[in-house]
């Protein structure tokens, strides 16, 4: 399947904006994009300058690390970015839509929104352990489905679906784009889907360095896909996503020493994901928490609103998802440091013992 059949008819031959950067020109006077001669006072990096559209180092880089080829990566702000360039590349307002889970990450549903997409859901039952089948993806997948999001693991159950992906990738074969979103696939079990991205071409994978790689505030991101794919979502980006100090602190994160520190703190974070599941559940105010493959522990309790103000006025902030189907009376709540980790369960026994 050429992904590509896929793409909204009137984006065919579509011509980005016309930077010097992006056109790849080169010179030792820089005239072209009305900047500044002058870069500010201590400034190392020159930020006077327009950066790089795709910075070459960054996107070989990240190829690397995932074990792709650089010409299958696009990079931007977070994999957010991403996910509304494919909506905006894919579904026409109006006409087209894209399937995903409920519960599940709300900025999928919200991108098909702004966007004038359809957007239909296919509801996980809490029950039983949010299961999900094949069967049930595509009896959502209609017509006009371009685009099939599936978080894995997901957010906020925690839950893995990659044994799925490729039975799906066959059964939406010249039907629908399978988006794989791993934000969260370095705490789980099951490798990365990126291995199939040659004999799928309709495969997408959407990776951060947000999380496992501590650069939330730095907003780097990215789509993983065939070369054809990532050429078009280039195209219709803006034509200097990712400004210089990020992508020298993802090259700084990507580089051999943080790259050790950054498994040896994964495995810590997996080991007190799975020590503080069998804490909480032993809180008589938590009535149920389900097992993770994320960063993160989905907790259904008898007062989710009280638990929460508890916890901020203790100092503790955490993400109350009872709004989400199946999730009445849920938090989501990260795993932090151990004395993060300890805080909460000191603020939840005080709360038990009120009771």
């Amino acid at each position: 399947m050429n992904p590509l059949d896929l793409l909204r008819p009137d984006l065919a031959g579509f011509v980005p904006y016309a930077s010097a950067r992006r056109a790849g020109a080169a010179a030792a006077v820089r005239l072209d994009a009305n900047e500044a001669p002058w870069p500010q006072p201590g400034d190392g990096l020159e930020l006077n300058r327009y950066p790089e559209p795709q910075p070459a180092a960054l996107r070989q880089a990240l190829a690397t690390l995932y074990g792709v080829h650089a010409e299958q990566v696009f990079v931007g702000r977070g994999s957010d970015e991403a996910i509304d360039l494919l909506l905006r590349a894919f579904c026409r307002a109006g006409q087209d839509g894209i399937v995903t889970l409920a519960p599940g990450f709300g900025l999928y549903r919200i991108a098909a929104r702004v966007q004038g997409a359809a957007c239909r859901e296919v509801r996980l039952d809490p029950e039983a352990a949010f299961a999900l089948t094949v069967e049930q993806v595509l009896a959502q997948v209609g017509a006009d489905t371009r685009l099939v999001f599936l978080c894995s693991p997901n957010n906020p159950t925690g839950t893995s679906y990659h044994a799925l992906v490729e039975p799906l990738l066959q059964a939406l074969d010249r039907r629908a784009l399978l988006v794989v979103d791993e934000a969260y696939i370095e705490f789980a079990d099951t490798p990365s889907v990126a291995a199939l991205l040659d004999r799928y071409p309709h495969l997408l994978v959407l990776r951060t360095l947000s999380k496992a790689h501590a650069l939330a505030g730095a907003r780097v991101g990215c789509l993983l896909a065939a070369p054809g794919v990532v050429r078009v979502i280039a195209a219709i980006a803006p034509p200097y996503p990712l400004p210089a100090p990020c992508v020298q602190a993802a090259l700084q994160a990507l580089s051999p020493p943080s790259l050790a520190v950054t498994v040896r703190r994964i495995a810590a974070i997996r080991a007190q994901r799975d020590h503080w599941q069998q804490q909480l559940a032993r809180c008589p105010g938590v009535l149920r928490v389900w097992p993770s493959q994320g960063n993160f522990l989905l907790l259904r309790v008898a007062d989710a609103d009280g638990a929460r103000r508890d916890l901020q006025a203790g100092g503790v902030m955490v993400r109350d998802v009872s709004s989400q189907p199946g999730l009445s009376g849920c938090l989501r709540v990260s795993i932090g440091s151990p004395e993060e980790n300890a805080r909460v369960l000191d603020l939840l026994s005080r709360r038990e013992v009120a009771a």
